[in-house]
């Protein structure tokens, strides 16, 4: 498995590795605990104290990574950067984590927001033996705006894995109180937030003939596209601070700059353009780029290709065609082959 350079690893102690390759790494549980802990580069003591206590969540965590590196993609698939994390520019991306920029922000969120639903997820499917559904919510009554419900079923306990998560997380900012750390400890937080945000109530009815006179409810976590939309308008938003002068706090980059809330993500420097690869800056460029050739939007071959122009082509697609549905129950389709025009930016890829 490649690393980033230098064994750089975000806070969250799971690198951002090439998507692409597995997290076979994290499988290494028949070497042992230790072993496996003690080979992860970047961690603090107490982070390899928790990996060595709970192996078979770090396990968690390394197989549900690869949900949160693609909801990042999803976010910004028509961008110029778009949260690349190919082999070929793992190095770029490593230079792109020494930044304090808006998206590496989002990256912090996004990945605190990952290891907590990955964990939430894991407790109730009964993968841990560390913990299951919230305690808390499994006898009792309670009432909301339909009326009043038992408790039961399994309600997601995210409480548990917000508190895990800050402590395995969070542990290697609290090291070194900069202001790097300060920013990453704030937008760590904004992501965990995310998450607990789109908590719902679920409800399954009881009662003669479907009447719902009784009702028992748990609490779910939504899809984690919430809590990424979510965190991408929080990106739009993104607030650049300077740390105050106690080192304590963050104040607004300018004077006429809002004052960052608790879900704001927070950064301090601004972002390259994106459109050259810059190894320095961290920028992959945007040359070979698929764009709209249509779109006057950022996707659209003007902005995505920044002026240097575009190569057009045609390429063969093969799409499902001529669908039939036959009785009782299937759908079946033949292949069609169509022609279409790609847009691609020119310049260095």
């Amino acid at each position: 498995m490649n690393f980033l350079p230098g064994g750089l690893c975000l806070s969250v102690a799971v690198c951002w590795l090439t998507a692409g390759v597995d997290a076979s790494w994290w499988y290494m549980g028949t070497l042992g605990s230790q072993v496996m802990c003690d080979n992860i580069p970047g961690l603090v003591n107490k982070q390899r104290q928790l990996c060595r206590r709970h192996p078979k969540v770090m396990r968690a965590i390394g197989a549900g990574m690869q949900d949160w590196i693609s909801e990042c993609q999803h976010q910004f698939r028509d961008h110029r950067w778009n949260c690349n994390t190919t082999a070929r520019d793992h190095n770029l991306f490593g230079r792109l984590l020494l930044r304090s920029s808006r998206e590496v922000a989002f990256m912090y969120a996004i990945s605190s927001a990952g290891v907590v639903y990955t964990l939430a997820r894991a407790c109730s499917r009964g993968e841990l033996d560390s913990c299951s559904c919230d305690p808390k919510k499994t006898t009792g009554s309670s009432r909301d705006a339909t009326g009043s419900f038992d408790w039961g079923g399994c309600s997601d306990h995210v409480e548990h894995a917000m508190r895990f998560s800050q402590g395995f997380v969070d542990a290697k900012e609290r090291k070194v109180r900069d202001a790097r750390a300060l920013m990453n400890l704030h937008n760590n937080r904004a992501g965990r937030k995310a998450v607990k945000r789109y908590m719902a109530l679920e409800c399954k009815c009881h009662g003669v003939s479907g009447s719902c006179s009784v009702r028992t409810c748990w609490l779910a976590m939504a899809d984690f596209r919430r809590a990424g939309d979510h965190l991408r308008k929080r990106y739009d938003g993104a607030v650049q601070v300077a740390v105050n002068r106690y080192g304590t706090g963050f104040a607004a980059a300018h004077a006429h700059f809002k004052r960052p809330g608790k879900n704001d993500l927070v950064y301090s420097e601004e972002s390259p353009d994106y459109c050259v690869r810059d190894h320095e800056s961290g920028s992959m460029g945007t040359g070979g780029r698929v764009c709209n050739r249509t779109s006057r939007g950022v996707d659209g071959c003007d902005v995505m290709c920044c002026g240097r122009g575009y190569d057009a082509s045609r390429v063969s697609r093969t799409t499902k065609c001529e669908c039939k549905f036959h009785w009782c129950c299937a759908v079946r389709c033949g292949a069609c082959e169509r022609q279409v025009h790609v847009h691609t930016c020119k310049g260095r890829t």
